[in-house]
């Protein structure tokens, strides 16, 4: 999730922008929840930190859960919770990268990575390994018919991954 134009300090973002509430808002999908712009968002603009509870293993419904580098779980709360996947995304999540008397390797952030129009619907590649992916839904031009990392994609069956009809 590298990304070179990163902000100098959290601090000073979080100091510049609007609530997260005035920002975006979470409403009804093709595949059940997302989250929308509610104003026109500009490329690189770090929108939150993705805030929930951290655990040691997978839980029964691992639906949202994330890996954090430090191999801890992330459980994410709503609304960040509900950022769906696209094959074209127009976000990414990253680790905000501390200095060595303050790593920050279970902290994530959601930034977008192009301009989001009012009403469009946030998305980030997921980019599953081969051994957990599923079918893909997105329906963007760029579907890879699977939720999986493009480097990846290689090792999924030919044709069963073909985006379903909606």
């Amino acid at each position: 999730m590298p990304h070179e134009d990163r902000p100098v300090s959290v601090a000073a973002t979080r100091s510049r922008r609007p609530p997260l509430d005035r920002l975006i808002r979470v409403g009804e999908t093709h595949v059940g929840r997302g989250v929308f712009a509610r104003r026109r968002l500009e490329a690189g603009i770090v929108l939150a930190e993705v805030k929930g509870e951290i655990l040691a293993a997978h839980p029964e419904d691992s639906s949202y859960v994330m890996e954090l580098p430090s191999g801890k779980l992330l459980d994410p709360a709503a609304p960040l919770r509900f950022v769906n996947h696209s094959c074209d995304p127009n976000c990414e999540l990253f680790y905000w990268e501390g200095d060595a008397e303050s790593p920050q390797e279970d902290r994530l952030w959601l930034q977008t990575i192009r301009p989001i129009a009012v009403g469009e619907e946030l998305s980030i590649d997921y980019a599953w390994p081969a051994d957990a992916a599923i079918t893909c839904r997105c329906g963007t031009t760029a579907c890879r018919g699977w939720i999986v990392d493009p480097a990846e994609l290689h090792l999924m069956p030919p044709g069963s991954g073909e985006p379903d009809a909606e």
